[in-house]
C-alpha cells in the first residue's frame, strides 16, 4: 500500500535526507588511497550520531553491521566496509541511510578516486543521467513503469546492462515501503503516482552484463562477469504534480569542488547549503 505524505511530513523526510547528503559530502573529503572502508564507516556513523543528532539507518537493520554500505568497482550495492584500503582509480559506491523525526534517509553516490578509465567514467555519468531522467518521469498521470522505461532505455542504449535483482522504492517512517520502483519497465505501467508520495530513484548499472551474484558475505552483490557498477540514488516527493528532491549531491560536490546545476528544475525552492 501506497503511504502518501502530507506537506509537513514531506518537510520533515527533507531533513532526513539532508542528513544523509551531508554525510556523504563529508565523506567526500576523506576519499583518499590509503584510507579505509572501516574507517569511512565509523566516521560516518559519528557523524550521524554526534553532528546530526540522528540515528544511522542501515545498521541493525535486517541485520545489517554496519552504517555505510561501501561498494567498489565491480560490486553493485551492499558492500560491507572491511579493511579494504582504497586504491587510486577505484570507484566506490556509498550508500548511506538516517532516521531523523522518525523517517528514513537513504540515498547513494558513485565516487572516482584520483584518474579513473575513460570507460569507466562514461558508466559513471550516464548512470547519474540516467537517474535524472527517471526523476523526470516521477509526474502526475505517469506510472512506476515510466520511470524504469526511461532509465532502461537511456541506458542500454549504450550497451550497459541493467540490474534486475535490485530495485528502487517508497521511503518513509519504513526503509522500504510500497512501491517497488525497478530501473527497467515499460511506459504505462504499474501503479500510478499520487501527490505526496516519496520514493527513492536508485539505477544501478552494469558496464557489462546485467547478471549479478552475491557473495558468501550474505551481503556483497557484484557483477557477474567481474566488470564495473554504478549506483546513483536520490530521495523524491511528488508535490503539486511533480518531482521535488529531497536529497541533494550539492555537499558532495562542494566538497570536490565540482560546479553543478544539476538539481536546479527539480526544486520548486532553493535549497541553502
Amino acid at each position: 500500500m501506497i503511504i502518501p505524505k502530507s506537506k509537513d511530513e514531506i518537510e520533515l523526510m527533507r531533513q532526513s535526507a539532508l542528513v544523509v547528503s551531508r554525510t556523504l559530502g563529508m565523506i567526500a573529503s576523506e576519499l583518499k588511497p590509503g584510507v579505509k572502508l572501516s574507517y569511512l564507516d565509523a566516521l560516518a556513523e559519528s557523524y550521524i550520531r554526534d553532528e546530526e543528532n540522528a540515528l544511522p539507518g542501515f545498521k541493525g537493520l535486517y541485520d545489517c553491521p554496519s552504517t555505510l554500505l561501501i561498494s567498489a568497482n565491480d560490486q553493485v550495492v551492499h558492500g560491507l566496509p572491511t579493511d579494504y584500503e582504497i586504491r587510486e582509480g577505484d570507484i566506490l559506491s556509498i550508500d548511506c541511510g538516517a532516521i531523523k523525526n522518525e523517517y528514513y534517509g537513504d540515498h547513494a553516490y558513485t565516487f572516482a578516486v584520483g584518474e579513473i578509465n575513460l570507460k569507466t567514467a562514461k558508466l559513471l555519468e550516464v548512470t547519474k543521467e540516467s537517474l535524472y531522467r527517471g526523476i523526470k518521469e516521477f509526474k502526475a498521470g505517469n506510472r512506476v513503469g515510466d520511470i524504469g522505461f526511461a532509465i532502461q532505455h537511456y541506458c542500454e542504449s549504450f550497451g550497459y546492462g541493467v540490474v534486475r535483482e535490485l530495485v528502487g522504492h517508497g521511503l518513509g517512517k519504513k526503509l522500504h515501503e510500497d512501491p517497488e520502483v525497478p530501473n527497467y519497465g515499460k511506459r504505462g505501467r504499474g501503479k500510478k503516482f499520487i501527490e505526496g508520495m516519496t520514493i527513492a530513484i536508485e539505477p544501478m548499472i552494469n558496464m557489462g552484463t546485467h547478471r549479478v551474484k552475491q557473495l558468501k558475505d550474505g551481503w556483497t552483490i557484484v557483477t557477474e562477469d567481474g566488470r564495473p557498477s554504478a549506483h546513483f540514488e536520490h530521495n523524491v516527493a511528488l508535490v503539486n504534480g511533480k518531482p521535488e528532491l529531497l536529497s541533494t549531491f550539492g555537499y558532495i560536490y562542494k566538497a570536490l569542488g565540482i560546479v553543478s546545476d544539476e538539481e536546479k528544475e527539480f526544486r520548486q525552492r532553493d535549497l541553502v547549503l
